[in-house]
């Protein structure tokens, strides 16, 4: 018998970005169920346990810290899973942690999907969101209209364990631009030079990019408020550097250390941007 089409969706983790997607999925009419291990009782379809939600929804988004939490919310919804359901993990994991969830909800006869992603708070408010989606090429299909409520993008990577390592690649591009970002406005601070000459001359060579674009307001003010914080990159770093290809690999080594130092420094829940605070 071939499962249905996925229609509704529940959101387990109502952080930063999960609090925004359930929102615009709320508003699509699409949202069954929403739950974070912080009761938030006033928020729209408010459900008291994470397998309230699985047995809410077709589809359960799980949104949360690192995998440890991820296999809490699983041990809490595995018994509401069916050949009905749909897990979509969105959390940023590990790729042998992901080869077990998989493995954990399919016994169940529910389906998997690896969807991490790429696009902090503003972009989430936007809808701009990105996903690497890792899994079935049709499950992919029939999950595109719910997931094109919360995203603009979705990139077919590959099978799951895939669309992790992808995802934790692409965060050790944006610390390593970050902290060179970083040390590169702490040089020209130092000489004198102001703000509006540093961004000018950023803007015209060929090092700007969309992370440089993003953190120049929070650089400029000296304020990081968390768009995605460091705590939340450090443990991603971490993650990347118990990927086997990656245990030498010196830029992710400092970038991880640099990370430690500014949680070490009370800066774990201030945007990663917050880097900037070291030097």
């Amino acid at each position: 018998m071939t499962a249905p089409t996925p229609r509704t969706v529940g959101i387990i983790g109502l952080g930063i970005i999960g609090a925004i997607w359930a929102r615009h999925y709320h508003q699509a009419g699409a949202l069954a169920g929403a739950w974070n291990r912080t009761a938030q009782p006033d928020f729209p379809c408010w459900q008291d346990h994470p397998a309230e939600v699985a047995r809410a929804a077709d589809a359960i988004q799980i949104v949360v810290a690192d995998p440890a939490a991820v296999q809490s919310v699983l041990d809490a919804i595995l018994p509401a899973l069916d050949s009905t359901k749909v897990v979509i993990q969105s959390s940023t994991i590990d790729p042998d942690s992901s080869e077990t969830f998989q493995r954990q909800i399919t016994a169940t006869g529910a389906r998997y999907l690896e969807a991490p992603f790429t696009g902090s708070k503003p972009a989430a408010e936007a809808g701009k969101t990105v996903f690497y989606l890792g899994g079935d090429p049709a499950l992919c299909r029939e999950l595109e209209p719910l997931l094109s409520l919360v995203s603009e993008t979705r990139m077919r990577i590959g099978i799951p364990s895939q669309a992790c390592a992808l995802k934790l690649s692409m965060n050790l591009n944006i610390s390593a631009q970050m902290e060179a970002l970083c040390e590169a406005h702490a040089i020209a601070t130092a000489a004198g030079i102001a703000d509006d000459v540093f961004f000018q001359a950023l803007s015209k060579n060929a090092s700007r990019s969309g992370l440089s674009d993003l953190k120049e307001p929070l650089l400029r003010a000296q304020a990081y408020p968390p768009m995605f914080s460091v705590k939340h990159m450090h443990k991603d770093m971490r993650l990347a550097s118990g990927i086997e290809a990656a245990k030498e690999f010196p830029v992710l080594a400092a970038v991880t250390a640099r990370l430690a130092q500014a949680e070490a420094r009370g800066l774990a829940d201030e945007d990663f941007a917050a880097l900037r605070k070291l030097l």
